[in-house]
């Protein structure tokens, strides 16, 4: 059950939860701490690629290996997170992380940043980032009373959507500009910083009792499948996982599609990613008006069909010329506003239609099932280009990405309302 002491705002309107001191210092620690994950998740791929000149099989490996924690990892940790404190696990997640790629940064100054020294730090950054991401999907409806959820929620997915688009652009930027050691040393700064941000945070969270057989743990997780797998979420989780996969495949062959056959320099790549930041501003203004003029399903489901389907004019595409530039930058930002729109607008619907003491496991079954698909999106991005050759294969993958509005608009999914009901407590 959410806090209701006096700590707490009295009233649900945004002015009053942004003066909530320890909102802020939750909402200042995951968005530093989303935009070092999804830059570090294009800065050790791109090292890869630009530096050790891997092939499009090699560097599918690579990005599996560091998306393969979402799959062994996310049912476990999200039992566990509805029994632990959500600051402890984010800021022991965040010392880990900018550990690792603090060590990453040295090997790259000695110069033993190789393959597998990159595929350990991938991996253990993944492993870190499920316990943070499964955390903070659960630490909001600890810290603020229900009926500020929406607002809270809006201005916290908000700041991850953004992260996840232009936390990319961001590590092709810095990959462009900075070199390797720099940039690595760069994205752990912003695990510092969430570091320091969120152990401020002193609301005494209200956890479950720790007394129960280890055999609990594995209840918890079946719970958990069946509350998403039996409700309207089932919809979400198929929708995600059909996104996810195909995202994950059409990004490895877009990493090597941009320099390899565009010919395009590692500071056009970082211009290029940049353009979906301003596209998720425009995103979020958009995500705070149009589910509660047109609802919220019809906003997923032609959201996910404008974002997802302007990927296919990315093929099309030869040289580097200015046009090419000027349809890539086109392109980021179309994909980065409806993208923007569809992730807030989803965590919006999971959170309002789960109960508080189930919030951690229905996050972390939509993860598993969906962010789970990535690995093996990336081995088959990596495999498609290297048989197909690269401008078949981002077809294919673009393509393949219209499957998550398709599923969208035949479930129940499609038919909710500008208002969303409130969903009974868990037991």
């Amino acid at each position: 059950m959410p806090p209701t002491s006096s700590d707490v705002p009295a009233a649900s309107d945004a002015p009053q939860l942004w003066h909530h001191p320890d909102f802020r210092r939750l909402w200042l620690g995951q968005t530093a701490s989303q935009l070092g994950e999804h830059a570090t998740l294009v800065v050790l791929p791109l090292f890869a690629v630009l530096t050790l000149d891997v092939g499009a099989d090699q560097l599918g490996v690579l990005r599996a290996v560091g998306q393969a924690p979402v799959l062994l990892l996310s049912l476990l940790v999200g039992a566990w997170v509805d029994r632990w404190r959500t600051r402890t696990v984010m800021v022991w997640a965040d010392a880990g992380r900018a550990l690792v790629l603090g060590a990453a940064a040295v090997l790259a100054l000695c110069g033993g940043l190789g393959l597998p020294a990159l595929l350990v730090a991938a991996f253990a950054v993944g492993a870190l980032s499920v316990f943070f991401d499964v955390a903070y999907q659960s630490s909001l409806v600890r810290l603020v009373r229900r009926d500020q959820l929406v607002r809270g929620n809006s201005a916290l997915e908000g700041s991850r959507s953004a992260a996840q688009i232009g936390g990319p652009a961001l590590g092709g930027t810095l990959m462009s500009q900075l070199s390797v050691p720099v940039a690595a040393v760069c994205s752990a700064l912003f695990f510092v910083l969430s570091f320091l941000s969120i152990r401020r945070i002193r609301r005494d969270e209200p956890v479950q009792e720790r007394s129960a057989r280890p055999a609990r743990t594995g209840r918890r997780i079946v719970e958990g499948l069946r509350f998403v797998a039996a409700g309207p979420l089932r919809a979400v989780c198929l929708a995600s996982a059909a996104f996810q996969f195909f995202f994950a495949a059409m990004l490895t062959v877009y990493l090597l599609f941009l320099p390899r056959e565009l010919h395009v320099t590692g500071a056009v790549v970082g211009l290029v990613l940049a353009a979906t930041g301003p596209g998720a501003l425009l995103g979020s203004v958009l995500a705070a008006r149009l589910p509660g003029r047109f609802g919220h399903g019809p906003v997923l489901v032609t959201a996910a069909a404008l974002g997802d389907g302007v990927l296919l004019c990315v093929p099309a595409l030869h040289g580097s010329s200015a046009l090419t530039l000027a349809a890539l930058l086109a392109v980021n930002f179309v994909f980065g506003t409806f993208g923007q729109l569809v992730n807030v607008t989803v965590t919006a619907v999971r959170q309002a239609l789960t109960p508080a003491g189930t919030q951690g496991r229905a996050a972390a079954t939509i993860t598993f099932v969906g962010m789970g698909m990535a690995p093996l999106g990336s081995l088959l991005g990596g495999f498609l280009a290297q048989e197909w050759g690269l401008r078949t294969a981002l077809l294919v993958t673009a393509a393949g990405m219209l499957l998550s509005p398709v599923l969208m608009a035949a479930s129940p999914l499609a038919r909710l309302g500008r208002v969303l009901e409130a969903p009974a407590q868990s037991a």
